[in-house]
C-alpha cells in the first residue's frame, strides 16, 4: 500500500507503569465529569479543525500555510494525536513531553492547494470515516479496559491488542490531517496496524 501523506508510529515501550495507568483513570474520571468532555472533545476536534485550518488559509493563502504548517497546525496535531495515543495506552509519555524522546511520531508532507471553501466542505466528506472510527471505538475501548487490567497484573499486553489500538490512533491521525487541509489525499478505508520503524529513526537522527 502507498504510504499516506501523514503518517504515525509509536514506540511500545517495554513495560509499562502502574503509576501512568492511575493517571490515566483520574484524568478520564475528571473529564468524563466535567460535563462529559471525553464524548464532546472528538466533536469540537473534528469541527475546530478545519474551521481553524480555513480562518489560517483565508489569511495566509494555501502556499504560506503549508509552508509554515509544522510551525504551527502540525505541531497542534501532533499534539492531539500524542493525546490519543496516551489515552489508549499507547504509551506513557504524556504529549508535549520534551523528554519522550521519538517514542511517537506523527508526520505530514502537505500536499494539494487548499481552498477555504474545499476546508470547510471536509466536515461532511469525513462523515464516512467518523462513522467507521465510531465503530472501531467501540472496540478500542473493550480492549483499552483489558489493556489496563493487564498492565495491573504484568506491566503490559499482548501486541495484537497494541496493533489494534496503534491502528485505531493511526486511522485517526490521517483523518485530522485530511481535515486541517494539510493533505488533498482523501484518507484510505484501511486498518493499517504494520510498524513503521524508520520513521522512528529518522525522529532519532533528526
Amino acid at each position: 500500500m502507498t504510504t499516506y501523506p501523514a503518517t504515525f508510529d509509536i514506540q511500545r515501550p517495554e513495560k509499562f507503569a502502574r503509576s501512568q495507568l492511575a493517571l490515566r483513570v483520574l484524568l478520564v474520571v475528571v473529564l468524563s465529569v466535567v460535563g462529559a468532555v471525553l464524548s464532546w472533545a472528538h466533536t469540537i476536534i473534528w469541527l475546530g479543525v478545519p474551521v481553524l485550518a480555513a480562518i489560517l488559509i483565508s489569511q495566509k493563502g494555501a502556499k504560506r500555510y503549508h509552508d509554515e504548517a509544522e510551525g504551527n497546525m502540525t505541531s497542534w496535531l501532533r499534539f492531539i494525536v500524542g493525546g490519543y495515543a496516551y489515552l489508549a495506552l499507547l504509551t506513557d509519555k504524556l504529549p508535549g513531553d520534551s523528554a519522550a524522546g521519538p517514542n511517537s511520531n506523527f508526520q505530514v508532507t502537505p500536499t494539494g492547494s487548499p481552498t477555504v471553501g474545499g476546508t470547510l466542505l471536509r466536515i461532511i466528506l469525513i462523515i464516512p470515516h467518523a462513522i467507521v472510527i465510531t465503530l472501531l471505538s467501540i472496540v478500542a475501548g473493550v480492549l483499552i479496559i483489558f489493556a489496563a487490567v493487564m498492565i495491573l497484573v504484568s506491566q503490559s499486553y499482548p501486541n495484537t491488542v497494541y496493533n489494534f489500538l496503534r491502528g485505531w490512533v493511526r486511522w485517526q491521525a490521517r483523518v485530522v490531517a485530511y481535515m486541517a487541509s494539510l493533505v488533498d489525499e482523501y484518507p484510505p478505508f484501511s486498518f493499517d496496524t504494520r510498524e513503521e520503524t524508520p520513521l522512528l529513526a529518522t525522529a532519532a537522527g533528526a
